[in-house]
């Protein structure tokens, strides 16, 4: 096991530290004492020199040889199962996921037999195809045994499927979650190293709480025929259209995880040449998220000074602040396009960096408006001085919500920190706004293989033009 290797390490390092400085002590020492042309000094700083070097030698041998023993405990031997198994639950956020990755992992890769209860009402969610899992006894005892009561945590299993503390006596483990019961019998259970229990037992209830909040958001969306009509208003708050505005194309898409989003964009004209873009994102998924939604969209509708951002931030802040919900909050990025000046005016609060793609002579280029300012409506937020960008005839800003960046392939990837991320928004900027957000949004569809989507998809590109 990985502790008795690192236990066994530690001591022969410490053993072979003790043999080379007594080794120095004893012979070098000596040897170099009864050579009259080397002084005391030289003697003493030659051997510390010598025993420094020595020190750094075996603690860099140490650390590698500790590093290769981790490795090899969680990839090479049994124990990379339930690692594989800890990397997909990662990426589980329905059940039908979940259950997929057991028999992909657990049980044909490893072999395990799995059951998965719910013992708050009393039934079973999954178990394996096979005679001891599917037995109405192995069911009785593990009811009789592990009732609603038992505490939150993970455990391991002996023969008889009582709970042990000596894990090279364990025959299978189980988890306990907020009521859900996960059995896991394995022959080889003492194989895995203890160590990956608790980083197992994390991502399981990291996975409980996911399903939890999907679930019952998504219940209430379709069932619902208010959250149906509060989805319509929501809607309403949103350009149905792009305004036509002079020397700028406009183009937005909005595709809200459930019914209802906290994500929001609009476009404000505030001159002949002056434009007021904004797009945001509210913390949290649901009602509390779409009514301060709307309540950002339609406080900064009312204000006058709209060429006044920095007041503009502030009024946000205030309304958001006075509905006393306190764990909502809003990452946005307001900015100005000034088509005479040629120039962006913008402060960006913690949203994802929205982005300018210019056009210059080795191609395009991606120049990223960076966050000036802390999210708002939650902590207090200081005085912000706007930021400003020179814009060109052909650039394309960029804005999104982080449904788009943080987009994830199969592997976790997340499609913002791929070159096919901006290798696609350099190749589409040459292209009219509708075609440029069409391009993104098959990106995205693709790279999540197709799949659901875990969070709101919202866009806005606007480029300068003749």
């Amino acid at each position: 096991m990985y502790k008795t290797k690192k236990r066994v390490t530690d001591v022969l390092s410490g053993v072979v530290v003790v043999a080379l400085i007594l080794f120095l002590a004893l012979s070098v020492i000596p040897s170099m004492s009864v050579r009259q042309n080397y002084s005391p000094k030289f003697t003493w700083i030659t051997v510390s020199a010598l025993i420094i070097s020595v020190l750094l030698v075996v603690y860099r041998i140490h650390t590698n040889v500790l590093a290769r023993q981790k490795h090899d405990a969680l990839f090479k031997t049994k124990t990379s199962l339930l690692e594989t198994f800890i990397e997909k639950l990662k990426f589980c956020y329905s059940y039908d996921d979940f259950y997929n990755i057991i028999g992909d992992v657990l049980e044909v890769q490893g072999d395990c037999s799995v059951i998965f209860l719910n013992r708050t009402k009393n039934y079973v969610l999954y178990n394996s195809p096979d005679r001891l899992t599917s037995s109405k006894t192995m069911i009785d005892t593990l009811e009789m045994s592990y009732d609603e009561r038992w505490k939150d945590g993970f455990y391991l299993m002996g023969e008889n499927y009582g709970v042990v503390a000596d894990y090279r006596k364990s025959r299978g483990f189980f988890m306990v979650c907020q009521g859900l019961h996960l059995y896991v019998f394995c022959q080889y259970t003492q194989l895995f190293d203890p160590e990956i229990y608790r980083e197992l037992f994390d991502e399981y209830c990291n996975f409980r709480k996911r399903t939890a909040t999907i679930s019952d958001l998504s219940e209430i969306a379709s069932l619902s025929q208010e959250w149906q009509q509060l989805a319509a208003t929501q809607r309403s708050f949103l350009p149905h259209t792009m305004p036509k505005i002079d020397h700028l194309e406009l183009a937005a898409y909005f595709r809200p995880l459930i019914n209802v989003s906290g994500d929001y964009y609009s476009v404000l004209p505030i001159s002949k040449s002056k434009t007021l873009l904004m797009l945001g994102d509210v913390s949290g998924k649901g009602l509390a998220a779409a009514l301060v939604m709307g309540l950002v969209m339609n406080t900064v509708k009312i204000l006058e000074d709209k060429d006044d951002l920095p007041a503009m931030i502030k009024a946000v802040d205030t309304a958001i602040k006075g509905m006393h919900l306190q764990d909502k909050y809003t990452v946005l990025f307001i900015g100005i396009v000034d088509t005479l000046k040629m120039t962006i005016r913008y402060i960006n609060a913690s949203m994802s960096d929205p982005l300018i793609i210019t056009k210059s002579p080795s191609g395009y280029r991606i120049k990223p408006l960076t966050s000036n300012c802390s999210v708002v409506g939650i902590i207090d937020v200081p005085d912000v001085k706007p930021d400003e960008a020179k814009l060109f005839r052909g650039d394309v800003i960029f804005m999104s919500s982080d449904g788009v960046s943080e987009v994830m392939d199969e592997q976790g990837v997340e499609l913002g920190d791929t070159e096919l991320y901006h290798e696609t928004i350099t190749k589409s900027a040459a292209k009219h706004p509708e075609e440029f957000v069409d391009d993104v949004v098959n990106l995205v569809m693709n790279y999540n293989g197709n799949k659901k989507l875990h969070d709101d998809v919202t866009m806005m590109v606007a480029k300068v033009v003749e």
